[in-house]
């Protein structure tokens, strides 16, 4: 049996005004635990806008969405704005059907979201 990190990892790094969070791999109900306390340290110390960029998340199921639920929830309790960016055609698709899609503040690259965060609106991907 495979352990969650094996099958999802999370690198994060710093831009000029930004912090970037890269999600690579599946984001369900045995990753997602570790994964959140990744994030909860990160965003404990951040003081820069995140981005959350989902283009390498291959899989994304319910644990997945409430994962991303709770870290913008933690980083906007902290005055942090959010986005996410690049997230693949299903996952797209499963934002739109929950009803989350118009929820996160989502872009189709990594540019488009460094450039929405500094911009007071913050369309979704349709």
């Amino acid at each position: 049996m495979r352990h969650g990190t094996t099958r999802v990892r999370l690198l994060s790094r710093r831009l000029p005004g930004h912090i970037v969070l890269a999600v690579r791999g599946e984001l369900d109900a045995e990753t997602t635990a570790g994964l959140r306390d990744q994030i909860a340290v990160i965003l404990d110390v951040a003081t820069a806008p995140l981005i959350i960029d989902l283009s390498g998340v291959s899989f994304c199921d319910a644990s997945g969405l409430a994962m991303l639920v709770g870290a913008q929830r933690r980083a906007r309790l902290r005055g942090l704005p959010v986005a996410f960016s690049g997230p693949r055609r299903n996952v797209r698709e499963l934002l739109r059907t929950s009803g989350l899609g118009h929820v996160f503040a989502m872009y189709p690259t990594l540019t488009a979201a460094r450039c929405g965060l500094r911009l007071p609106a913050r369309p979704a991907i349709a």
